[in-house]
């Protein structure tokens, strides 16, 4: 019952998180987004805060719609929170303010709490433990 609900809540805040990537927060979003992973992607800002926007939206999803897959669904949650952590560190390096993130202090616990979203990931879908349930 505990990973279930610890669950329902990564899901809404992935869904949380995606939503305001496509809205309200594209454009602030954009300063996390260090300058070497458009060169990488060979693409812009916008384009990987609304890809990293869709994404969310589709991991939150998947951890409520697909059962079945849910210690899947969860590595690649935990996944997906290991590969926007360099865009945390770079803002936290940089001190440009983003959506709620506008002082060094509330960059840094961001950046610290990356960590336990990879936890929370792997915890709430029995990634670690070889049951979901």
């Amino acid at each position: 019952m505990t990973r279930t609900i610890a669950r329902w809540a990564l899901a809404a805040l992935l869904v949380a998180a995606g939503a305001s990537h496509l809205t309200w927060g594209r454009r602030g979003y954009r300063i996390v987004v260090p300058d070497w992973a458009t060169r990488l992607f060979r693409t812009d800002k916008d384009t990987i805060v609304v890809v990293s926007g869709v994404v969310e939206l589709m991991l939150g999803g998947a951890l409520v719609a697909l059962p079945g897959e849910r210690r899947r669904t969860g590595w690649a949650v935990a996944a997906f929170f290991v590969a926007v952590f360099p865009g945390n560190v770079h803002q936290w390096r940089t001190r440009r303010p983003a959506p709620l993130l506008r002082t060094d202090r509330a960059r840094f616990v961001r950046m610290l709490l990356q960590p336990l979203l990879v936890v929370w990931a792997l915890w709430s879908t029995g990634g670690t433990s070889g049951t979901g349930r």
